[in-house]
C-alpha cells in the first residue's frame, strides 16, 4: 500500500509520445511583458525565405528566471562531460517577426555569468 500512496511534494508527470517526439528549434524569439515571457521556438530552414513559430510557451518571470537557472547549470554539466560546446559566429537573420519580437543568444562566460546578447 505504501508503493502506491506519491511521496509528499512529489508530482506524477505524464508524457504522452506526440510531445515525447519533441519539436526542433534552431531560433527563439523572446518576448516580455510585466507579468509573462513569451518564448517562441521556431525552425528556419536555409534558403526558405518563411519560417513558422513551432511552439509557444508563456512563463511568469519566476519561472523564465528559474529556466533561466536550470538551463546554465545542465549547459556545465553538459559541458564538463563533453567539453566546451562551441559558438559558431553566424551572419544576423534578418526578422519580420511581430513589432517587439527580438532574437537573443545567450553566451556563457568562464565566471558562469549568464549574458544575454541581442543577434
Amino acid at each position: 500500500m505504501a508503493e502506491n500512496q506519491q511521496k509528499k511534494g512529489q508530482i506524477n508527470i505524464e508524457l504522452d509520445e506526440s510531445v515525447a517526439e519533441g519539436t526542433y528549434s534552431n531560433l527563439a524569439i523572446i518576448n516580455h511583458s510585466v507579468s509573462e515571457f513569451i518564448v517562441d521556438f521556431i525552425r528556419i530552414m536555409p534558403g526558405v525565405p518563411k519560417a513558422k513559430v513551432k511552439s509557444r510557451i508563456i512563463l511568469t518571470p519566476q519561472h523564465a528566471k528559474r529556466l533561466t537557472k536550470a538551463l546554465a547549470d545542465n549547459i556545465l554539466k553538459f559541458e564538463k562531460a563533453h567539453g566546451e560546446i562551441k559558438d559558431y559566429e553566424q551572419p544576423p537573420i534578418p526578422m519580420n517577426f511581430g513589432p517587439t519580437g527580438e532574437a537573443l543568444s545567450v553566451k556563457f562566460t568562464p565566471m558562469m555569468k549568464l549574458e544575454l546578447l541581442e543577434m
